[in-house]
């Protein structure tokens, strides 16, 4: 039975993590996103949004922002309005990353980490970053545009050794 959906419209990625010891610097992590257009779907990306941004056209923005990890379940929210985004888009990456302001912080230094994806009250993604323990930045999710216009996910668990500046950069390429 065909449900007439056209792939996924407005999602939403939830990073947590336990805060420091209080005798110790904060963890501090964030979620970015990377868009990528038709012409170059694995170049250079249009625009980052991250904490302190948002898209030009409002359709990727941070609702939820912390930068301790102090709170209750997920404390750091981006929303991704997929269905609004121009049709000169054909790709979004999304990913996580640790910052390294007091030294090097792998996900593995963490505790309680994780990020989930949904779609609604759908569940398109659950991860503890175990797979990418070593690593100080990690994509999570593919978002592609297909030839009828409807936007797919993509699990996209991949570790990068890399600095906020450097991974946005990077986090689109081809593995």
């Amino acid at each position: 039975m065909n449900s007439g959906k056209r792939g996924v419209e407005k999602a939403e990625v939830r990073l947590k993590w336990d805060p420091s010891a209080w005798n110790l610097p904060p963890h501090h992590l964030d979620i970015i996103a990377a868009t990528y257009s038709l012409d170059a779907p694995h170049g250079k990306p249009v625009y980052i949004v991250h904490f302190d941004s948002r898209s030009p056209d409002g359709t990727i923005n941070m609702s939820r922002h912390s930068q301790t990890g102090q709170g209750f379940g997920y404390v750091e929210v981006m929303t991704l309005e997929l269905d609004r985004l121009a049709s000169s888009f054909a790709r979004v990456v999304v990913g996580v990353v640790i910052h390294q302001n007091s030294g090097r912080k792998t996900f593995g230094d963490l505790s309680n980490a994780g990020v989930q994806v949904v779609e609604g009250y759908e569940e398109l993604l659950k991860d503890d970053f175990t797979q990418v323990s070593a690593s100080t930045a990690a994509t999570v999710a593919e978002f592609t545009r297909d030839a009828t216009a409807a936007w797919n996910f993509h699990r996209m668990i991949r570790g990068f050794g890399s600095d906020p500046v450097v991974f946005s950069a990077e986090m689109g390429s081809t593995p």
